[in-house]
């Protein structure tokens, strides 16, 4: 299964989630921590990552006569390199955007089961804004974005931190005018 298909999946999405910034966790971890997902799935998505090589054993011990693994993210493989995502049909992108909203929707309803309605007004933003860019501006505010997620991406779990998922979208809903224009061609008015 290639990385495409393998990250293209809501649980798997999750797992890679829950594995990240260095933690080493056993399946019955990421149940507890998805408990909208059958222990069955979570088994068996953990075991497909494992096989494509984005999850690692870090460690086996006998519980109750059953061998339990504790799983490491292996992070150069849980991704999309730009390679691949330039290949993808637009199928495969309207299929991994799917995957990712709907790994949101999950992630975002075990949250509020666990009782935080309260504190969402301190912790939690899903406002939209639609924005007037040129192509340089753009390319500015991606950067700036990147950096700013990219130094804090290496931040480890400690007790004063907590994990957020961050999900930054864009595309674009309209072709600039002059661009539009130029495709119309010339004399052609709207």
């Amino acid at each position: 299964m290639d990385t495409l298909e393998l990250l293209a999946h809501p649980v798997r999405l999750r797992v890679v989630h829950a594995m990240s910034g260095g933690r080493t966790l056993t399946t019955s971890q990421l149940c507890a921590r998805m408990p909208d997902i059958s222990k069955a799935t979570v088994y068996r998505q953990v075991g497909l990552l494992a096989e494509g090589g984005v999850l690692e054993i870090d460690g086996e011990q006998r519980v109750r006569g059953a061998v339990e693994r504790t799983y490491r993210l292996r992070g150069e493989l849980a991704l999309i390199d730009a390679e691949t995502a330039a290949s993808a049909s637009l199928e495969d992108h309207r299929r991994v955007f799917a995957t990712a909203m709907a790994t949101l929707i999950a992630e975002f309803n075990v949250f509020l089961d666990r009782g935080h309605g309260g504190s969402i007004a301190e912790s939690v933003g899903y406002r939209q804004h639609a924005l007037w860019l040129s192509r340089e501006e753009l390319a500015d505010m991606i950067s700036e974005l990147r950096g700013t997620i990219v130094a804090r991406m290496a931040n480890e779990p400690t007790p004063e931190r907590a994990q957020y998922l961050l999900s930054p979208i864009l595309f674009p809903l309209e072709e600039p005018a002059a661009q539009a224009r130029a495709e119309r061609g010339p004399g052609v008015t709207p």
